[in-house]
C-alpha cells in the first residue's frame, strides 16, 4: 500500500546518524525495517520514515553466550540459520517461522525486530524470543542503551515498551535456553490463519518446567516450576496467572476458545516433556 502522507525518508548508516535524526524527531516519524506492517494498512499520522536497513547490522551471530539477532534480521535469514547440534531448542526457530503462514515475499522482507515492535499477540518471533528467554537491547537517545526481557518489552497489542526516540537494536538468546528440551503447540481457526494460541514448554538444566503462552493472550505469559508439576498444579497456575480478561478477543478466536486451547495444549506439553524425562 502506498503511504501518501510520507514527505521524507531517512536512511542512516551509523549510530551517530541515528542520533542526529532522533534529535530532530517529530510525532510523524516511524522506524522502518521490513515494513510489512507499515505498508499493509493506511498510516495517515506518519510524515517521515527512518529506514534502518542501511545500517548494515549483521543478521545474527553466535558465541559462547548464545545467539544474537539484530532487529533487522529477516525471517528468511533466521530460518536459514544452521544451529549447533548442542542447541536442541533451536528447532523452535523453524517451528515459529512457519507459524507466520506467510509467503516467501513476507519471509524475505519481514524482520524479527519488526515483529516484536508490532507487539501483536500472534507475533511468532515474540513466541520464539519469549520461550528462549530473550533479552532486548534498546538504544536510547544520547547514545545510551537499556535491556528488557521480551515479557517486559511486549506490553500489549501494538504496545512495545519503547519510549520516544528509542529503538530496538537486537535480541540475545542465551545458550542455556537453547540447550533445553522443548515441546511446541500452535493452532489457528483456519488452515492458513493467524495463530489463536501458541504455547512452548521446556525443561531447564536444573529439571524445572517453563511454559510460555502467546497468541492466546494480550501479552506473553511465563509460568515456571522448579520441577515437573502435576496437571492439577499446572491448571491452578494457569488459572491464577492468566485471568480471563488477559485472553485476547478478535476475529481469529474468542477468549473462551483461546483459554480452552491454552489449558489443553499446556497439558499436552507437560505430558510430552514428562514422557521424555
Amino acid at each position: 500500500m502506498d503511504l501518501n502522507t510520507i514527505v521524507d525518508i531517512e536512511r542512516p548508516r551509523s549510530r551517530r546518524e541515528i542520533e542526529a535524526i532522533v534529535r530532530a524527531s517529530n510525532p510523524g516519524d516511524a522506524w522502518l525495517a521490513g515494513g510489512t506492517f507499515l505498508f499493509s494498512e493506511p498510516q495517515p499520522q506518519l510524515r517521515r520514515l527512518i529506514d534502518l536497513m542501511e545500517c548494515g547490522w549483521a543478521p545474527l551471530s553466535v558465541d559462547e553466550r548464545g545467539l544474537s539477532l539484530s532487529a533487522t534480521c529477516t525471517i528468511a535469514e533466521l530460518y536459514a540459520f544452521a544451529p549447533p547440534p548442542e542447541w536442541p531448542a533451536a528447532r523452535l526457530i523453524a517451528q515459529c517461522c512457519r507459524s507466520f503462514l506467510a509467503s516467501f515475499k513476507i519471509w524475505n522482507t519481514a524482520t524479527v525486530g519488526g515483529n516484536l515492535c508490532n507487539a501483536l499477540p500472534a507475533g511468532p518471533m515474540i513466541s520464539l524470543c519469549a520461550a528462549l528467554e530473550g533479552m532486548c537491547t534498546i538504544w536510547t537517545p544520547g547514545g545510551q542503551e537499556r535491556v528488557a526481557s521480551v515479557f517486559d518489552f511486549v506490553e500489549g497489542p501494538l504496545r512495545p515498551a519503547l519510549r520516544p526516540g528509542e529503538l530496538l537494536r537486537g535480541i540475545d538468546l542465551p545458550s542455556e535456553a537453547l540447550t533445553r528440551r522443548t515441546a511446541f503447540r500452535q493452532i489457528s481457526l483456519t488452515r492458513l490463519g493467524r495463530s489463536g494460541a501458541l504455547l512452548i514448554g521446556a525443561r531447564t538444566a536444573t529439571g524445572g518446567f517453563v511454559l510460555t503462552v502467546t497468541a492466546a493472550t494480550l501479552r506473553p505469559v511465563r509460568v515456571a516450576f522448579a520441577d515437573l508439576p502435576s496437571q492439577r498444579e499446572l491448571d491452578d497456575r494457569l488459572a491464577t496467572d492468566i485471568p480471563e480478561p488477559l485472553y485476547y478477543d478478535d476475529v481469529h478466536g474468542r477468549p473462551d476458545w483461546r483459554r480452552h486451547m491454552t489449558f489443553e495444549f499446556a497439558r499436552e506439553i507437560l505430558a510430552e516433556l514428562e514422557a521424555a524425562a
